[in-house]
């Protein structure tokens, strides 16, 4: 119990110390104006207030990672706690600041316009590729997951198809619409299920005094899956996910001021590190030990662990509000996972977005290819989907590392992270057999190797990239001819 409590403790400082660091290395312009009033379209760059600007982002980066990943995660014990505290303070949050306030600082942009502008032109089309894959991977999974909750909610009293359709269509129109008209409306009062459950299954835990282990180096797997690399990609959201780099953005787009970044961008991450705790927790302390965690997932997946904490901790109502904010974050990051593609797609090939029939060509097509991808097995959607996100994670801390460094400012706060997540990266895809299936010591050897490679290459651009003077922001008085 102290472990969990202390790690809550130190995120929330982590807020207001190194999220306050962090913010004084990037330097924030008061004066600046930001793309929602330079590239104002009633569409994608509309003003909204921090409140709402910081429920969108919340609950546009949550998903069900930071409660499905921490769950899989407590099989491991309480060395999940650290990754979590210390992956969300100095991995996770630096990560989606760096990416939200460079992308206001380059009228919205997305990830790969930043990396083509910051890690040259062939990383635009590479992670173009990345990120769209990694968006309708995370749309259609965030179909069938929250479908499914709710089957279940429902006692299977409403076909999962009529289900599944529903949620498509509202996907459809939160894809299309202006961001204001849907998500802008309909977030606060999602936002406001996610954190009573949270906070109640949280405070379930404390006040019936649940026996959550101590802090502890072991590893408790059943399995005896190896921490490293594993971990990483097990829980992603809730301490370092790409997947939010293609989230700020969005947001980036509709933030009033600068100084306004801190809060909406490092802070919800903090909040999202406090949820993926409170799960973790949760599956830790109520199964009766990681045997019989191991024993609730075989038998239903997260999504049986998640009822039934629900229930034990809250009781039958309380525990349906509770399902319901977890069924709420997989729905709020698939419409804008699918509303994230389309901006990407249409900015990669310079689509201005105003007119409604420019959106709808890029939403067909891409909404085809998610029902076809409906078809294939969720398990085999989500292993392809855990390293392409990590791997997303590693080219935006590149990202922020290169743009601090041409401006000489503390690049090893990008950077640091960066090169850890990028070893553990390069080993994952060397062992795993959805990889290349080497053994665990050849992976980490050619890791080793291929970071090594890696970095270097990454301080010679960045050298060239300081001595050429490149532009860290685009001029505003261009800004419009761009919109």
């Amino acid at each position: 119990m102290y472990t969990f409590i202390a790690g809550i403790i130190l995120l929330i400082i982590g807020y207001f110390t190194y999220g306050k660091f962090v913010e004084k290395v990037f330097g924030v312009k008061e004066e600046r104006a930001t793309p929602a009033y330079v590239n104002s379209d009633g569409v994608d760059y509309v003003p909204m207030s921090t409140a709402r600007n910081s429920m969108i982002q919340l609950l546009n980066i949550a998903g069900t990672g930071p409660v499905f990943g921490p769950i899989l995660g407590a099989l491991y014990g309480p060395v999940a706690f650290i990754w979590i505290v210390v992956g969300c303070i100095f991995a996770g949050a630096v990560h989606d600041y760096l990416t939200g306030m460079i992308s206001i600082r380059n009228r919205g942009a997305h990830l790969p316009e930043l990396a083509s502008k910051f890690l040259g032109k062939t990383m635009k089309h590479v992670v173009n590729a990345f990120a769209v894959l990694l968006l309708l991977l995370v749309g259609t999974v965030f179909v069938s997951t929250p479908a499914s909750l709710l089957n279940v909610l429902m006692g299977g009293k409403v076909a999962l198809g009529i289900i599944i359709g529903a949620i498509f269509l509202y996907y459809i129109l939160a894809t299309l619409l202006p961001v204001d008209k849907i998500i802008g409306r309909l977030y606060p009062y999602f936002g406001a299920i996610l954190l009573i459950s949270s906070i109640g299954v949280g405070l379930g835990l404390i006040v019936k005094g649940a026996p959550i282990p101590e802090l502890s180096l072991s590893n408790f797997h059943p399995d005896n899956a190896p921490i490293f690399p594993l971990l990483f990609f097990t829980i992603t959201c809730g301490a370092l996910s790409g997947f939010h780099a293609t989230q700020s953005p969005i947001i980036s787009r509709t933030t009033q001021k600068e100084k306004q970044g801190r809060k909406i961008f490092y802070g919800m991450m903090i909040g999202e590190g406090i949820i993926a705790m409170i799960w973790a927790a949760a599956a830790m302390s109520l199964f009766d030990g990681y045997g019989g965690l191991n024993e609730m997932l075989a038998a239903g997946g997260p999504g049986l662990i998640v009822s039934e904490v629900s229930t034990r901790m809250l009781g039958a109502i309380g525990g349906t509000i509770a399902v319901l904010g977890v069924v709420v974050l997989p729905i709020t990051s698939g419409d804008t996972a699918f509303r994230s593609a389309r901006m990407i797609i249409a900015e990669y090939f310079n689509i201005a977005q105003k007119k409604i029939s420019s959106r709808l060509w890029i939403a067909i097509p891409m909404f085809a290819i998610s029902v076809v991808l409906t078809q294939i097995d969720f398990n085999l959607l989500w292993r392809y989907f855990s390293w392409a996100n990590q791997a997303t994670a590693v080219i935006a801390l590149f990202v922020g590392a290169m743009y601090l460094y041409i401006a000489k400012k503390n690049y090893w706060i990008a950077l640091i992270p960066g090169t850890f997540m990028l070893l553990m990266v390069i080993t994952y895809i060397l062992n795993a057999k959805i990889g290349f299936g080497l053994s665990l010591n050849i992976s980490w050897v050619g890791g080793v190797i291929g970071t090594i490679i890696l970095e270097i290459l990454f301080f010679n651009a960045a050298k060239k990239a300081r001595a050429n003077n490149l532009p860290l922001e685009d001029d505003i008085s261009d800004w419009n001819d761009v919109a």
